[in-house]
């Protein structure tokens, strides 16, 4: 069966719908944000200009300016480096996850292989099952759409000299765990393993999907290589704005402060769920998003939308099928909302 590698959450959405189906925060814009992406409207005569917005990510990941690339969202990084390493003989995808990666790969005419992590194990990551000859490997972490986080040392276990090993961060920043400051499992810091790439989203957290900023952290030699495949100019102004304000002190301490409370909601969205007749959910979820498993689920989906809710479909990431959906961490009185609609439309049919 084809799937279709190229569609998104943001498909699902229409006029007057409830969206759950996109993985971006809906809150307004923090002052230290938009103040700053504002200011920035009065120097678009002048081309854009990194170096100071290279100097504050490498700042808040303790890494040099010389390993780190901004980009036009993660999505960008997913192009950059498939197109840059086409010399890779066998690069390698682990499933279910974003399906950008695979999509810029096949684009840039490389032949994929897949890795798919099984409900059965919660869809944990086993270093085990990707092939050791794999010399370019994509894997998410908290992997989109099962919101599962692996663990750091299992992802680390990935990487080798020769091998170049991609691990998407979008949503490490929505991720918290008791007594620890910080981004569990995350591996941005790491520039002592060898090839790693990490790529991180602006997007998600502070709602920037339409600015289009991101970035990638890599060995220099890396980062050159990958710099050399990339349009010039490729961040906007008002982008680079955004990534010197999120890498700053404020905002790291407004990400410390607000994944305790997506991580509540969450848990708030789990107990309902666990009410609903006939759901499973995708093993243990650590981001502001779930996936879930019901008979019937690409129906039930159409039957939302008649509701006035857009979840996010399943079948286009392999390693699920038509009988999963994904729904996006809202607060509490949405969440009490929708899932009595899914309640009820589950005990409606036949």
């Amino acid at each position: 069966m084809t799937i279709d590698l190229g569609h998104h959450g943001d498909t699902e959405v229409g006029a007057g719908l409830i969206d759950l189906a996109v993985n971006v925060r809906h809150e307004p814009m923090p002052a230290w944000l938009a103040d700053p992406i504002r200011d920035s409207l009065t120097q678009l005569r002048a081309y854009p200009n990194d170096l100071e917005a290279r100097a504050a990510v490498a700042g808040r990941h303790r890494r040099d300016p010389g390993e780190v690339l901004l980009t036009a969202g993660a999505a960008q990084a997913f192009v950059l480096v498939a197109q840059a390493l086409r010399n890779a003989k066998r690069p390698v995808v682990v499933h279910p996850q974003f399906t950008e990666p695979e999509a810029a790969l096949i684009n840039a005419g490389h032949e994929v292989d897949r890795v798919i992590l099984r409900e059965e194990d919660g869809f944990r990551l086993d270093s085990r099952l990707v092939p050791d000859d794999a010399d370019l490997i994509f894997v998410g972490n908290p992997t989109n759409p099962t919101s599962v986080l692996h663990p750091a040392d299992e992802i680390a276990k990935l990487a080798r000299p020769g091998r170049v090993l991609v691990v998407d961060e979008a949503f490490a920043d929505t991720t918290f765990r008791d007594g620890i400051d910080g981004e569990p499992e995350s591996l941005s810091e790491r520039s002592d393993l060898p090839g790693l790439v990490v790529l991180r989203s602006l997007t998600k957290t502070w709602g920037l999907a339409g600015l289009r900023i991101g970035y990638l952290l890599a060995p220099a030699g890396l980062v050159r290589r990958l710099a050399a495949a990339q349009p010039l100019w490729a961040v906007s102004t008002p982008a680079l704005a955004a990534a010197i304000a999120c890498a700053s002190p404020t905002a790291i301490a407004a990400e410390r402060e607000l994944a305790p409370r997506v991580a509540a909601e969450r848990d708030h969205l789990l107990r309902r769920l666990r009410h609903v007749p006939k759901l499973t959910v995708a093993g243990t979820p650590a981001s502001a998003f779930v996936s879930v498993r019901l008979p019937s689920a690409d129906k039930i989906r159409l039957e939302l939308r008649e509701r006035g809710y857009a979840v996010r479909r399943g079948d286009t990431f392999p390693g699920l099928g038509p009988e999963w959906l994904r729904i996006a961490v809202r607060d509490t009185a949405i969440t009490d909302a929708f899932v009595t609609t899914l309640t009820d439309v589950i005990e409606e049919r036949p």
